[in-house]
């Protein structure tokens, strides 16, 4: 195993993502020591019993002597975590994010910036319905997209920090993509915002049919159904903050969506079967392209058995 990235790293939130860093950066040998920090009693006691690393008292406790801290706190919360953490943060330390907004988390973190500490934000496109410390896993990352929208035009001193934040996400399984925050943001508001909301209705609308239905909604829920309550089941917190955070780009995508909703609608009002049929096989082009990409497998109904689980669950 070669020497690690960092000698220490500090991880502030315990949740899914930061705990699953916690288990990869020790498990893959991308951090020498990895300390943890969450303001809640109740989760910092639950990961102290997880072995997953030292778990801190106190902010200031855990950042002190890291050479990277990485906040896995929701988007809304960024900016008064960062000030927190910086002014306890020794020189030339990286100070990082893993919010699924860009522009807001790189605002946020500059609030905090003191001329001392290097400030690159980034986004692992991992994760799943699960949250806690106990949910993560040290292969939550692996072949994944992580993107890293560092700031521009600043210096040498903070390139090399961002290649070597860089280094650390490929040691983790990542596969790294550097784009602007913008630009991460406009993207991410079509594969991943968008459909969350989409999930979100329409398990709130099935909730609200139950009561008509006498339970049959629940009951004979078919495989589209019963994969947008895993997508529905994620935490609130942060899919809140990711709303209200990217709501320019998310409204631009959520209006096309609806035009392109009325459209379907009409054609199935008139019989329009040629454009349900033109519309229904371009989106079979998209997934074949999804798969072939190798961002999801080709297997018969998502590689589950017939009670919808896993075969390795």
């Amino acid at each position: 195993m070669s020497d690690p990235i960092f000698e220490r790293i500090a991880i502030i939130g315990a949740g899914l993502i930061g705990s699953s860093i916690a288990r990869a950066a020790t498990a893959y040998g991308a951090a020498g020591s990895v300390s943890l920090y969450d303001a809640s009693d109740d989760v910092r006691a639950r990961a102290a019993g997880l072995d997953i690393g030292e778990v801190a008292g106190t902010l200031a406790d855990a950042v002190k002597d890291a050479d990277c801290v990485i906040l896995c706190v929701p988007v809304g919360a960024l900016a008064p975590v960062a000030q927190a953490a910086v002014p306890h943060m020794k020189e030339g330390a990286i100070l990082s994010d893993v919010g699924s907004v860009k522009k807001q988390a790189a605002e946020a973190l500059a609030s905090a910036d003191d001329g001392r500490v290097f400030i690159i934000p980034g986004h692992p496109v991992a994760g799943t319905e699960q949250s806690g410390p106990e949910a993560g896993f040290p292969t939550l990352f692996r072949n994944a997209w992580y993107i890293l929208t560092p700031q521009s035009g600043k210096g040498e001193a903070y390139d090399a920090a961002a290649d070597r934040l860089k280094a650390f996400w490929v040691v983790l399984g990542s596969k790294v993509e550097t784009m602007d925050p913008a630009r991460h943001d406009r993207v991410l508001a079509i594969t991943s915002h968008l459909p969350h909301l989409i999930a979100f209705n329409i398990v709130s609308t099935a909730f609200d049919m139950e009561t008509v239905e006498e339970g049959e909604v629940v009951k004979f829920s078919a495989g589209g159904f019963r994969d947008f309550t895993r997508i529905a089941a994620s935490d609130p917190v942060m899919w809140r903050d990711v709303f209200l955070n990217n709501k320019e780009a998310v409204l631009e995508c959520l209006g096309r969506f609806s035009e392109d909703l009325a459209a379907l609608q009409r054609a199935i009002r008139w019989g329009d079967g040629d454009f349900l049929m033109h519309e229904f096989s371009r989106a079979r082009t998209i997934r074949k392209a999804v798969i072939d990409a190798g961002q999801d497998s080709g297997a018969v109904n998502f590689g589950r058995n017939q009670n919808g689980a896993k075969p390795d669950a």
